[in-house]
């Protein structure tokens, strides 16, 4: 399939995954988490999680899982937290993997939650790792709004940046980022021990994914990509169709041709 049809149909699949998310909003949950720098660990195990935010897009409500509240609950002094970290951890997990079956039909909406270093799989291994039994979400109950807001808008619908998509449809949206911390202040702050900032951070994140989420499927997102991109419209597609499907256009034209010669005869 030629590049430009491929963009085409995984636009069209995009388009049809949010617009099926905006019809069960109910059964729509948005997920995010923060965890050690996957870039600094020094030991070569994987990055620790600190907190997991889930927030039901339909109302707002959202649960939490987080290391400074599971040493609240345990009786450990946010400073001793360090002193703690895998029993801290491993409480934390078994709340969040309780939780999961709890909602068996629902679809995470989630920002590069995609791999072992940084998404599902990573905190899967986290819980083995602590000695954990992970429920395993299946593929199809996980939707990538940052994936698809690619394939709706095309790659240059906001700059990268040093920071990432997320920042800057953050700024060019006016969605203020207030207590959001950027990748390099999340690895300083777990640095610091500064877990309530972290999870602060995680809660704000999750509010924001909803928020463009919300924007994306009103139609109300500010991207800077082109009309053409944003309305999947690119000539060479027109050619590559006729390439791949040159039968049903050879047929097609032979219609259009005994139709006029048809009306021509007829007149």
């Amino acid at each position: 399939m030629g590049k430009q049809l491929t963009k085409l149909r995984r636009r069209k699949e995009a388009k049809r995954e949010l617009d099926a998310l905006d019809e069960r909003r109910d059964q729509t949950l948005v997920i995010h988490y923060s965890c050690e720098s996957f870039y600094d660990v020094k030991d070569g195990k994987t990055p620790r999680v600190t907190s997991i935010a889930i927030r039901n897009f339909a109302t707002g409500q959202t649960t939490s899982f987080s290391i400074h509240k599971s040493a609240e609950q345990s009786g450990v002094p946010i400073l001793e937290i360090t002193k703690h970290y895998d029993k801290l951890e491993r409480k934390m997990l078994d709340e969040f993997f309780a939780y999961v079956p709890t909602v068996p039909v629902q679809t995470f909406v989630h920002w590069n939650m995609r791999d072992v270093n940084y998404g599902f799989q990573a905190i899967e291994h986290r819980y083995k790792a602590l000695g954990g039994k992970p429920i395993i979400v299946p593929d199809s109950r996980k939707f990538d709004l940052a994936r698809a807001l690619v394939s709706v808008f095309g790659i240059g619908y906001v700059p990268h940046g040093q920071d990432g998509r997320m920042f800057s449809t953050m700024e060019l949206n006016s969605i203020t980022a207030r207590d959001a911390l950027k990748g390099r202040e999340e690895a300083q702050a777990f640095e610091d021990g500064q877990f309530v900032r972290l999870h602060q951070s995680t809660l704000r994140k999750v509010d924001v994914i909803a928020n463009i989420l919300e924007r994306t499927l009103d139609g109300t997102l500010k991207t800077t990509a082109t009309w053409r991109e944003q309305h999947g419209f690119h000539p060479a597609a027109v050619v590559e169709f006729v390439k791949e499907h040159w039968v049903w256009t050879l047929v097609t034209m032979v219609a259009v041709l005994i139709g006029l010669v048809a009306r021509f005869v007829g007149t």
